[in-house]
């Protein structure tokens, strides 16, 4: 009888990595054992990055042991670390989108035939089989162009397969992924740890992590915390363990003054979209709009912004009627809306972080048409002291910030408008918990002053733990409102799936 073999497949201690004066990762220590899934966990700057891209081959370490299967090994390329047998899957994997999925898989080794010919049945064969082994139903014939993001990271699994990797690392992989596509995923991920290969998952979501891993290791200003059995271990422990204090209330609501109507929506309808939606929020009132992903949130909040039209209905600002469609007036009425993709829509990724804060009120601070740094440096610098964010200058680009620092910039940039109304969707999706527990205390400190603020979440704990109001959208209508007292799981889960029991009712009758 063979006895399996337990070497670590990764092992790193002590591992020191700087930039000039600044220390990236002080001690970088981690062990993943073959046949394992082994969850990396820490706020953004805990130093995760830069461990995986030491292990990945983009940064020599500076100090500190580094083993792969038992040899000491110092690689100097990423084309070196993927020779030794280790794959990196990003979130959004780079593809060549004119190429085939099977030309995607072998490219650069593509196997010869006759007369050093590349043989393309031979790798159609081979990746056919590997989609086969993964239980996944892939063409390999297709183009890559006009793939899902969950399709081309199967593809760089097959390719790391095709490989023959040893260990498979994971960065945030389910970012941009829906949950059906996340527990195809988390069911290749466990086929593969099934074959005996390592596995490490970097995620901000802690039912992510307790779902797929079987070891957790815990990183903390750069340096390694301790590391854990996911069975044995609770969300207090990891969060305890991250921040460095004990966090045992991640949603800091305190009681408001509730005052007067700030924003009434009336009969807001838009075909195909959501229809007949109606509710109010007041003054120092936090409301919620729970409901299932494509449920027609984010598309209500647009409407009501006036980023996107509607067709029938009306949006009130404290009794005043606001026009549809136009922003503009919606920011002059007192609105604000901080988007769900802040990259895309929230921030100019490429501009500084006073640039950014001061772009929603542009036109105040000009003089005679001219904006000048130190205008805007003046506007920005209170409200990203009062955020906390961390940045070495407001002249940073909002690209080279953490996620979390780039929500805050997202959000001072609407605060400096000095809005009645906030209208806040996704305010702490792919942060960090330490910064998750930051943006709650502000929207609690913003309400108890009497800003008025619609938040938007897919997060259920959040949204509970948030909200003096839970309005339940299901199928682009409000199939429930619900006090802080009434709302819980079940009931909001109910509401939102409530729509989705109807119309099934009706297809059968």
């Amino acid at each position: 009888m063979t006895t399996p073999d337990t070497t670590p497949v990764l092992e790193l201690a002590g591992v020191r990595k700087t930039f000039g004066s600044v220390v990236a990762l002080a001690d970088g220590s981690l062990s993943v054992k073959p046949g394992s899934i082994h969850a990396v966990v820490g706020e953004n700057g805990a130093g995760k990055s830069t461990l995986i891209k030491v292990v990945a081959g983009l940064h020599p370490r500076d100090v500190g042991t580094f083993r792969f299967r038992g040899e000491e090994v110092d690689f100097t390329s990423t084309a070196e670390a993927k020779d030794a047998g280790i794959a990196v899957i990003y979130q959004e994997p780079t593809l060549f989108p004119d190429l085939s999925v099977t030309e995607n898989i072998f490219m650069g080794r593509q196997p010869l035939g006759r007369a050093r010919r590349i043989d393309k049945q031979a790798m159609f064969d081979e990746a056919q089989q590997i989609f086969a082994r993964l239980g996944v139903d892939l063409d390999p014939r297709r183009p890559a162009q006009g793939l899902s993001i969950a399709d081309q990271q199967i593809i760089e699994i097959a390719k790391a397969i095709s490989l023959d990797a040893h260990l498979l690392i994971m960065d945030e992989p389910t970012a941009a992924l829906s949950g059906v596509e996340v527990e195809r995923l988390f069911s290749v991920a466990r086929s593969l740890r099934d074959e005996g290969r390592g596995i490490v998952f970097i995620s901000h979501r802690f039912d992510e992590v307790f779902a797929l891993s079987d070891t957790i290791t815990v990183m903390r200003d750069g340096a390694y915390v301790g590391t854990l059995e996911a069975a044995e271990t609770t969300n207090d422990q990891l969060v305890t363990m991250m921040v460095g204090r004990e966090v045992s209330e991640l949603f800091p609501k305190t009681p408001a003054e509730i005052g007067d109507v700030v924003l009434e929506v009336e009969n807001l309808s838009t075909a195909g979209t959501f229809h007949d939606v109606s509710f109010t929020v007041r003054a120092g009132e936090i409301v919620g709009l729970a409901g299932l992903v494509g449920a027609g949130r984010s598309e209500i909040a647009r409407a009501v912004f006036g980023v996107d039209s509607y067709d029938s209905g009306s949006v009130s600002i404290a009794g005043r009627s606001v026009v549809k469609a136009n922003p503009q007036i919606a920011i002059k009425a007192g609105m604000a809306l901080v988007p769900e993709d802040r990259r895309q829509q929230g921030l100019v990724i490429e501009s500084s972080v006073a640039r950014n804060i001061a772009a929603a009120i542009r036109g105040q601070l000009s003089r005679w048409g001219l904006l000048t740094s130190g205008s805007e440096n003046g506007a920005a610098g209170p409200w990203a002291k009062k955020l906390q964010v961390k940045t070495t200058a407001l002249s940073m680009q909002a690209a080279t910030m953490s996620g979390g620092n780039q929500q805050k910039v997202a959000i001072a940039k609407w605060l400096a408008t000095n809005p009645r109304l906030l209208i806040i969707d996704e305010p702490t999706r792919g942060i960090d918990i330490g910064t998750k527990a930051e943006v709650h205390r502000l929207l609690s400190e913003l309400a108890g002053q009497g800003m008025a603020i619609l938040m938007i979440s897919s997060e259920l704990p959040e949204v509970l733990g948030m909200a003096d109001r839970v309005l339940v959208v299901s199928e682009g209508r409000i199939s429930a409102e619900l006090d802080r007292s009434e709302a819980t799981p079940e009931t909001v889960m109910h509401a939102a799936t409530a729509r989705h029991e109807q119309l099934r009712e009706e297809v059968t009758a």
